[in-house]
């Protein structure tokens, strides 16, 4: 039997990987208990009938100002595509296409306006739709639920549009429903999450728009695009099916604004309309959205109105940023936050803000309904006679004090549940701000109001110092710095991490660690660059230099300009400059060239992947079944992937029905192969015989299963970019097995032994970073390739798609890396290389917190766990199997003396002993331990392993005394006889040892007799009985 020490070893592996997993995920739980911080949800609503208790004009909530109210969303809306961009000095072909938005705001500046919206990140549709409706900052733990949009709790316009009464239409995406189920009289809604289909969801809003606009049944009106959306997702901004979407929604916009004009006359139905055209954010250059650039929290927000205010109001409202358009006129832009628009809205129709909006009544938007308003009705009977500009002053300074007085509440009522608050100094700090500004309403009332009982020298005074519009101004300050104050409160307050336990995570993270990398591409890519030029500095002054080293070595440089490459396009988007190396190799061929090799070449690579893997399948697994089982899956995943990429290409004509074919079922077919593969794996794993194969022959064949089950799928989410990249991957694989070897032969041959080699481990994790960013993927949620989700099906599933989105993500830099990883740790088995995996990342730079840091975490803890998951389930597994020599009899360690025969230091007695214990008395039962079951070899494809089956003989060389009695048990069933001609592949011995034979030499039985083992009667001239006959020794 094996060795107390090592039983006791297999008995701890399962429990220090299982150790490690608990030791990741409780630092991963205190980092994130401590980092993502959310906002306490109160689940408060305000009501027509609430009162404020203050003073006259402010005791209830703002009459309406508009009577009707349409809102166009144009999802992902850059800023310069309505206005001059900010972001580049030269023109480019995507700016300012929505001219009628210009034209309009340019020739009516007192009526319509174009607002530059800020948002707060995270960038995702449904954070900033939650966010513009509730009126409050989202959170980063909101991401988890960007593909499935929960129902919202807290108060919002929504659901004070439906409680008051007013009618909402809505048409196009379906994120509205799902999160306002009950809120619509009708909607039109259309799936939104198939990022390839840019018509869907506007050819339906199209469809609705125009002829709800002819309508009286609704006071509301969404209608939200999505085109721009998905076409920057899938072709990036500088494409031509962008502009085709911006010159679309151009003319759909035009048509808008031309029927409310016409149906905007006294009496008509939008008299008093206020039209909204917005972006809920923006995006990068390449289609990406979800962190904090300039470019993605940047979106536009245009306002309309048919009635015009007067000229004083919009005189006080401060300078805006004028810039000439494409006709030369000048057009100009004001600056709001997007946290400032639910409440506007509100304002605007009338009814009670959201309990838990925190922004500011805009006073541009709110100065645009002036000229609706009746300056007579605004004060009370016994005011002054009071100008436009001080009328709307009045009325505007009355919307803040409710403001303020919503906050405060929603200040005091939040302290008071939420666990995590604010701090006392900076809750003192507001409210001394509220109460300043609150003790100073009633002068400005008796300023612009006086009470009978005011004396003629106190009116008298007022007027002299023209008091009325300046108290006015100061209370609009005093309110504009009390919601500010605490806007910017809420926003550290509600992104304040908690540095202890942040502090106690990363100990224990460093605690469960024997080593760190960085997992930034460049810093990997020169930390794996760096350990092959030592390599060949090392080879160089021994004289030992290899090809290989050559070989690793250029790979790294052109991984390097990959990397380079993808960060370029993440900065400044998908924009080639001419001196890049893809517009040189272009204009020196041709663009026709390029194009024609970007077609052929993924079809070649996949042909050389194919052939490489099913060879090395061929070698690797050696159960008939299995392996063919394995290889037709495979080939007919290749098969399908080369179709579906054919099926796109534009070399070759195709029906439609071939090419629908080709792109939809031709990838659900190579995801159900895969999904076979793994079933059969499995099958195989739990009821299959794995015995008679070595440990690295165990570990071998499954991970080639697993990789031919995953490889086809990680290829076609990876697109045209798969192949070459497995085939860069797979030559690096193959230079780190040469290294790795020509290294142990210099240590064997130094000193003797087989040290320790975890550089090869290493620089395969480092390869696998470099493999997540060469691959265009990055640690943002923008950075998520959202299309991939999408290849073979048209619509959204929960399940479906976040499983292929998460295979897109993690399948080059998680899932082949560790399937990969006992091909290279095979070769030298190593035990100390389990310590050495790469399982932390330490982030070398900061930039913002939305954009970068937050989402990398998220990649890194859940890569961890994926890395920590498959090595404890294996360790579980070789746990659960039965210990190879259990079978043994009592007091007699055959392994130990397999081991010493081998070594020939074996001594005579214990061989004689050995013999004996395999040996069976006449009319006895054989001598084995009745305790454990001898498990059947199969005979191996290729030589090398033992297996036992038929019938078997072994001379024998000595003659023995029969062995003592044991009690008889029921033989199992021989197995089959080897094919003829071909001599047994394993002794009889090693089969009652119940071992492997591979490596170990025969056992006689005692001389003079031959031992067939098989069923039914003796034959003549053998005896025996219980399945076990003696046969006279052939001389």
């Amino acid at each position: 039997m094996a060795a107390p020490g090592s039983h006791a070893r297999r008995r701890a592996w399962p429990l220090l990987f299982l150790a490690v997993l608990m030791f990741h995920s409780l630092a991963i739980y205190l980092f994130t208990r401590g980092f993502l911080l959310t906002r306490t949800e109160l689940d408060v609503h305000s009501h027509r009938d609430d009162r404020t208790g203050i003073s006259p004009g402010c005791s209830s909530w703002p009459p309406p100002a508009v009577d009707r109210l349409v809102i166009v969303v144009l999802d992902a809306l850059r800023f310069d595509f309505v206005a001059p961009s900010t972001f580049f000095q030269e023109r480019q072909p995507w700016m300012d296409k929505l001219q009628v938005l210009q034209k309009l705001a340019a020739d009516e500046k007192t009526s319509a306006r174009i607002f530059k919206a800020l948002a707060d990140p995270p960038t995702t549709s449904l954070q900033r739709l939650k966010a513009l409706t509730t009126g409050g900052l989202p959170t980063f733990i909101d991401v988890g639920n960007s593909f499935g949009a929960p129902a919202i709790v807290e108060d919002n316009i929504m659901h004070q549009f439906a409680k008051n009464g007013k009618r909402v239409v809505m048409m196009g995406d379906d994120t509205w429903i799902q999160l306002y189920p009950e809120h619509f009289n009708k909607s039109y809604p259309y799936p939104s999450f198939n990022v390839k289909d840019l018509d869907t969801v506007d050819n339906g809003v199209i469809e609705h728009l125009l002829p709800s606009l002819h309508k009286n049944d609704w006071d509301v009106l969404i209608a939200h695009f999505l085109g721009v959306d998905h076409a920057g997702h899938i072709f990036g901004v500088d494409s031509t099916p962008m502009i085709q979407k911006l010159e679309q929604y151009n003319r759909i916009l035009e048509d808008v604004i031309d029927t409310l004009k016409s149906l905007s006359t006294l009496g008509g139905p939008h008299e008093n309309t206020l039209l909204l055209v917005m972006g809920d954010h923006g995006q990068t250059l390449n289609g990406d959205h979800g962190g904090g650039t300039a470019e993605e929290v940047e979106t536009s927000l245009f306002a309309w109105s048919p009635k015009t205010p007067p000229n004083a109001v919009l005189s006080v409202l401060g300078k805006n940023l004028c810039n000439a358009d494409l006709h030369g006129k000048e057009v100009c832009v004001s600056t709001m936050q997007q946290l400032d628009f639910a409440v506007t809205i509100a304002a605007l129709l009338g009814i009670p803000f959201p309990f838990g909006s925190i922004g500011r009544v805009n006073p541009e938007l709110y100065a645009l309904s002036a000229g609706t308003w009746d300056n007579q009705q605004i004060g009370a009977n016994d005011c002054t006679q009071q100008n436009d500009l001080e009328a709307w002053m009045r009325r505007y300074a009355e919307a803040l004090c409710i403001n303020c007085w919503q906050v405060k509440r929603y200040i005091d009522r939040y302290s008071a549940t939420s666990v995590i608050g604010f701090r006392a100094e900076d809750l003192n700090h507001v409210a001394d701000l509220y109460s300043k500004a609150q003790a100073n309403w009633s002068s400005v009332l008796r300023s612009t109001c006086p009470l009978e009982t005011s004396s003629q020298d106190e009116l008298k005074e007022c007027a002299n110092k023209e008091c009325t519009s300046s108290a006015l101004r100061l209370q609009i300050d005093a309110y504009s710095d009390f919601l500010e104050s605490f806007a910017k409160l809420a926003r550290s307050a509600w992104t304040e991490f908690d540095l202890w336990l942040m502090g106690i995570g990363l100990s224990v993270m460093i605690l469960s660690v024997s080593t760190q990398a960085l997992a930034e591409g460049r810093v990997a890519n020169f930390l794996l660059a760096t350990s092959c030029i030592a390599s060949v500095w090392h080879s160089a002054t021994k004289g030992k230099f290899i090809i290989e080293e050559f070989v690793f070595l250029l790979l790294n440089i052109f991984i390097r300009f990959g990397i380079e490459f993808g960060m370029s396009k993440q900065i400044s988007g998908s924009i080639i400059s001419n001196d890049h190396p893809v517009s040189i190799i272009c204009g020196l061929f041709g663009s026709s060239f390029c194009s024609d090799l970007m077609e052929i070449f993924p079809i070649i690579s996949l042909t050389l992947v194919a052939y490489i893997i099913l060879k090395c399948i061929s070698y690797a697994i050696s159960h008939r079944f299995l392996k063919y089982s394995v290889m037709s899956g495979s080939i007919l995943s290749y098969i399908f992937i080369a179709i579906h990429w054919a099926s796109e290409s534009t070399l070759l004509s195709h029906t439609k029905a071939i090419r629908e074919t080709g792109i939809s079922l031709a990838p659900r077919l190579v995801y159900t192969i895969g999904g076979l593969s793994l079933a059969i794996s499995a099958f195989y794993r739990l009821f299959g015989s794995t015995d008679h194969l070595k440990m690295n022959e165990r570990i071998t064949s499954l991970s080639a299963v697993m990789l031919c089950s995953w490889s086809p799928t990680i290829l076609i989410l990876l697109g045209r970019q798969g192949p070459f990249v497995a085939l860069i991957c797979m030559t690096i694989a193959w230079c780190i097995i040469k290294l790795q070897q020509k290294n142990q032969r210099e240590l064997k041959l130094d000193k003797g032994i087989h040290a320790a080699d975890s550089v090869s481990v290493t620089q395969w994790s480092f390869l696998a970073v470099c493999l997540f960013y060469l691959t265009g993927h990055w640690c943002t949620f923008d950075g998520l390739r959202y299309g991939a989700a999408f290849i073979g099906f048209d619509h959204f599933h929960i399940i479906r798609q976040g499983l292929l989105l998460s295979i897109d993500t993690f399948g080059v830099s998680h899932i082949l890396p560790v399937l990969s990883l006992p091909f290279i740790a095979i070769c030298w088995y190593n035990s100390a290389s389990k310590n050495s995996k790469v399982n932390d990342a330490t982030v070398t730079r900061l930039i913002q917190v939305w954009g970068l840091f937050a989402p990398k975490y998220v990649f890194d803890a859940i890569g961890l766990l994926l890395t920590d998951f498959r090595p404890t389930v294996e360790a579980e597994k070789k746990q659960t199997k039965p210990t190879p020599g259990a079978a043994s009899p009592p007091g007699l360690d055959l392994a130990a003396c397999r081991r010493r025969l081998v070594s020939k230091r074996c001594p005579e007695g214990e061989r004689e002993r050995r013999a004996r214990a395999m040996g069976r008395p006449k009319g006895g039962a054989a001598a084995s331990s009745s305790s454990s079951k001898k498990p059947k070899a199969k005979p191996k494809q290729r030589g090398g392993a033992a297996a036992a089956s038929g019938e078997e003989r072994v001379a024998a060389s000595a003659p023995s005394p029969p062995a003592p009695p044991s009690p008889p048990r029921r033989r199992r069933r021989a197995p089959l006889s080897p094919p003829r001609g071909r001599p047994p592949l394993a002794p009889f011995a090693e089969i009652a040892s119940g071992s492997s034979a591979s490596g170990s030499r025969a056992v006689s039985p005692p001389a003079g007799r031959q031992i067939r083992r098989g069923r039914g009667t003796p034959a003549e001239g053998e005896r025996g009985d219980g399945g076990v006959w003696e046969v006279p020794a052939a001389h």
